[in-house]
């Protein structure tokens, strides 16, 4: 028992050291940081360039690897993305963070290589020592990690009680312009802030390296358990986060004492530990009542800063451009699988599939104003039922997919009951652990997975090639795009708008905002089950790694860069998403496979610039350059006032 015990103890040092950096970076600057996993796997990479590929001394590469490499990243990023996003909506801050865990880790393999099953080495020299103190085995890597956690927590309290660094950060805490006012410089306290953080992360990161392995899976794994800590203290009370932590590690490990390590079983209630006490704890905070939104920066913050609408959370306003951009979408698609090979006609059919599955985000985000992560798990139950009913009751494949689609309904209702009383970051939470859950105790067991074959899901009869297929899924997402429009319009829809611009002043107006978010949850679950159906169909097989959680970050970011308002923006999404990586693929070099991945994480960052996304932006600007035109053709017409100079261009 003191084995699994000390083993748990050094797994939940390793998540304290994370939840304490992501702790630090909510109370300092108001963002939740998604892309922990992101920045932790970077340092890491680079720490395996230095010592392995380089063969660096191991305290040299760990000293410019997490000392130097993890706070420069850190001042990178605070100075590029973090800095604009203190007074920013929930929803932009959680989707440009998103983005930047789904850009950073392809470019960095696109520097320094990719690496496949990569066995990283801790910071312990090689070969690890190994100690029995009183029976148990500890290893020097375990040494390393308890010490790595006192020292941070005993660092931490220094400096942040007794110096006037810590003072300065506490005063940041409360009101940068206050902080501003009194002499010092929040740009600097920030930078010291996110320059630690990430050392931290990077810390984190070549720690778990030896037991998690040096991927990204395990890098993002390790963030979201690391999460169900800092929940557990509620974003800010560093001691709560470290102790929850620590037993969380211990409970994950200890349990493994008592289940039989070659049963399935095993294999998901172990990684589901993390989350199930991310999942009691947030029940827990809802149904006491406290787990909404803290409001970042103080209230002078707000009264000397002019914020947009974005800032505050209201959605942008954005004016309809009629329907010939979209119907010109839909043509210019529904000609593609007419012009093209089997091949490309197979990717933008998957694409137009994905495209419906990404329309349930512009429902749940664009329109219900929700941050759900959970869609691609809808869409994953779609796919898994109806390909279950398909090949084991030998039921029609489009009548399994809206029969599936229905029962995965419920699902989202009372997921959409259970959040209500949550803020916008604490369902984000929510929704992404339900999405690991179902992913780790439902989509792994052999009944779907069957060692990673999936299901067998036929097409119809009638549309078994691909180009069928295609115009067969287009016309199933221009129905459902229908069907959104005329929600958006009908009395419903303005429902909908009235609750997602203020709850607070749709209550006074008599609206019910439960009724009116379980609407939105309904629906946009019913398209999710569909476009999973869908993905199963152009697949020809359900396939439960398809699904993954994380993956589904990469198709928000994907979305929301495109535009997560406007229907077509899911139709453009889904199939960019689909077949720009082949095209890399095809007409690039190898290594530049990964670049259409850093495309879309780098577009849902520049949401901080530009949250209405692609399409919106665009569109925007077309109709600012007619006014200009139309401005000068109307002044050219004019007679020139007596003395004017003429106009033109500057010189």
């Amino acid at each position: 028992m003191l084995s699994y015990v000390v083993a748990g103890l050094a797994l939940g040092a390793v998540y304290a050291i994370a939840a304490a950096s992501l702790v630090v970076t909510h109370v300092s600057s108001g963002v939740f940081n998604f892309a922990f996993g992101a920045m932790a796997f970077a340092v890491a990479r680079f720490y395996y360039f230095l010592y392995v590929g380089q063969g660096w001394p191991l305290p040299l590469a760990a000293a410019v690897a997490i000392g130097l490499f993890g706070p420069l990243l850190g001042v990178l990023l605070y100075l590029v993305l973090f800095r604009h996003l203190r007074l920013r909506s929930p929803l932009v801050k959680i989707v440009a963070t998103i983005g930047l865990s789904v850009a950073l880790p392809p470019l960095v393999d696109l520097l320094l290589g990719r690496l496949v099953n990569a066995t990283a080495p801790g910071l312990a020299p090689q070969p690890v020592a190994v100690y029995r103190p009183f029976g148990a085995v500890v290893d020097m890597n375990q040494l390393i990690t308890y010490a790595g956690l006192a020292v941070v927590l005993v660092a931490g309290t220094v400096l942040l009680r007794f110096t006037d660094l810590g003072l300065k950060v506490r005063a940041l805490v409360d009101s940068e312009a206050l902080t501003a006012m009194s002499g010092v410089s929040p740009t600097r306290v920030s930078l010291g802030v996110w320059a630690v953080s990430s050392l931290l992360a990077g810390l984190a990161g070549v720690l778990v390296a030896p037991t998690a392995g040096l991927s990204v899976d395990g890098m993002t794994f390790l963030m979201a358990a690391a999460f169900a800590a800092v929940v557990a203290a509620r974003l800010r009370s560093l001691p709560t986060a470290v102790a929850v932590a620590l037993a969380m590690g211990v409970v994950t490990s200890v349990i493994q004492r008592y289940l039989d390590p070659q049963s399935a079983l095993s294999a998901q209630i172990v990684p589901s530990v993390p989350f199930l006490f991310m999942l009691v704890f947030l029940l827990a905070h809802a149904v006491r009542g406290r787990a909404g939104d803290a409001p970042a920066g103080g209230v002078l913050d707000r009264a000397v800063r002019a914020v947009r609408a974005e800032e505050t959370g209201a959605p942008a306003v954005t004016t309809p451009s009629g329907f010939l951009a979209p119907l010109a979408t839909l043509a210019v698609v529904g000609c593609l699988p007419l012009v093209l090979d089997d091949f490309w006609t197979g990717l933008t059919a998957t694409g137009i599939a994905l495209a419906t599955a990404l329309l349930s985000g512009t429902l749940v985000t664009g329109e219900g104003g929700m941050i759900w992560l959970c869609q691609i798990t809808f869409a994953g139950f779609g796919a898994l039922f109806a390909a279950d009913l398909t090949t084991d009751s030998g039921w029609p494949p489009l009548a399994a997919v809206l029969v599936s689609a229905v029962c995965v309904v419920p699902m989202g209702v009372v997921l959409g009951l259970l959040t209500i009383r949550l803020g916008n970051l604490y369902v984000a939470l929510v929704t992404l652990t339900f999405g690991l859950l179902a992913q780790n105790l439902v989509f792994l067991r052999d009944r779907f997975y069957r060692s990673g074959q999936g299901i067998f899901m036929p097409r119809p009869a009638w549309a078994l090639d691909n180009r069928t297929f295609a115009l067969l899924a287009l016309a199933v997402f221009a129905v459902l795009g229908l069907f959104v429009v005329n929600l958006r319009r009908s009395t419903a829809g303005l429902a909908v708008t009235a609750v997602r611009w203020s709850e607070a002043g749709s209550r006074t107006l008599g609206l019910g905002v439960v009724p009116v978010k379980v609407l939105v949850s309904a629906v946009a679950t019913f398209v999710a089950a569909v476009g999973g159906g869908l993905l199963a169909l152009a697949y020809q097989s359900a396939l439960p790694d398809s699904f993954n959680p994380f993956t589904g970050l990469v198709w928000l970011a994907v979305l929301v860069t495109v535009g997560a308002r406007p229907v077509v923006g899911a139709l453009v999404a889904g199939v960019a998403f689909a077949v720009l990586p082949s095209v890399f693929q095809t007409y690039l070099p190898t290594r530049w496979a990964e670049v259409p991945v850093v495309l879309f994480g780098l577009g849902a960052v520049m949401l901080a610039r530009n949250p209405e996304g692609i399409i919106a932006m665009h569109a925007r600007q077309l109709r600012e350059l007619g006014r200009w035109r139309r401005t000068r053709r109307a002044r050219a017409g004019e007679p020139s006032a007596p003395g004017a100079e003429p106009e033109g261009e500057l010189v």
